[in-house]
């Protein structure tokens, strides 16, 4: 059997490692709330008490961390993923980060011994628990080979995009396409209110058409609603968009309007919304409207 260190079991590291369980992989859970990783041991998995403990034995590392700095800390730290890790190990880093980063890791896993991927997801909450997600992956094509099996579990779309680091360049696109998609959503949204619309009508019929989109389908229910519960914070969203103008500054890449959108999500950030969910940014509409939910419902 397989045996999967699986580090970081938050919103999406969780439902990503039982679903591990669930395809009969016997999987190690870290995190560094312990109640998360025991909470994978009620469901079949083990819960390790360090990242040595979880790693030491495996045949594949995955980590799904919030940023840059926490894979730091955990991939190259002494007693890190990279230190512990057994030479000739699989490991699959699913954080959103730089594509600088993600080299620097490949390259530092490599003089370890280890083989190293980045394999970013995009897909949500609901992605992770259904094992939907869209996987973009960056790495030497026969360790993508070899990680495919273990990423069938949790996603349905799995594609090797290039060399280290290209997964995480192809998250940052991502990033700016569903943050720009987001921002007109709301946009339309409060406008279709303004003039009295059915707005539950108007989506079905938007959603139906070339304006249709994955935004409309999964988050426009909940905007409607006002219910910003996070299934990815704005915060993050907001991180993840100076990971793209940073790359695309370096690059000599202007992006008119993602500069934007990441604009309306750092201030939505800095209002202190940076733990709703990221189409939150239908708020920060409605203060640049100078309108309110209850004008919704008038």
């Amino acid at each position: 059997m397989t045996t999967i260190a699986f580090l970081g079991l938050g919103i999406m590291g969780a439902p990503m490692a039982a679903n591990l369980v669930r395809a009969g992989y016997d999987v190690v859970g870290y995190n560094r709330s312990p109640a998360r990783a025991e909470r994978l041991a009620t469901l079949g998995g083990r819960a390790a008490e360090s990242i040595a403990a979880a790693v030491g034995d495996a045949d594949v590392v995955i980590t799904m961390l919030p940023d840059s700095p926490d894979v730091e800390q955990v991939a190259l730290g002494p007693d890190g993923v990279i230190a512990r890790a057994r030479p000739g190990a699989l490991y699959i880093d699913m954080s959103t980060i730089s594509p600088d980063f993600a080299v620097r890791l490949a390259d530092a896993g490599r003089a370890a011994g280890l083989r190293v991927l980045d394999a970013p997801v995009s897909g949500g909450e609901q992605g992770a628990i259904d094992g939907t997600l869209s996987i973009m992956i960056g790495g030497d094509p026969d360790d993508v080979a070899a990680a495919e099996p273990v990423l069938r579990a949790v996603g349905s779309t799995i594609v090797h995009v290039g060399p280290a680091g290209s997964g995480q360049t192809v998250k940052a696109a991502n990033q700016l396409i569903v943050a720009g998609t987001i921002g007109l959503v709301a946009e339309a949204i409060v406008f279709l209110e303004a003039h009295g619309v059915d707005t539950e009508r108007a989506v079905q019929v938007l959603a139906g058409g070339l304006a249709g989109n994955a935004i409309l389908n999964r988050k426009a229910a909940g905007m409607l609603r006002r219910d910003f519960t996070p299934g990815f914070r704005s915060a993050l969203h907001h991180k993840d968009l100076g990971i793209l103008t940073t790359a695309a500054r370096r690059a000599g890449v202007v992006l008119p309007l993602g500069t934007c959108a990441a604009a309306l999500m750092a201030s939505l950030t800095a209002q202190g919304h940076g733990d709703l969910d990221h189409t939150a940014l239908l708020k920060l509409v409605e203060q640049l409207s100078g309108r309110s939910p209850a004008d919704a419902e008038s």
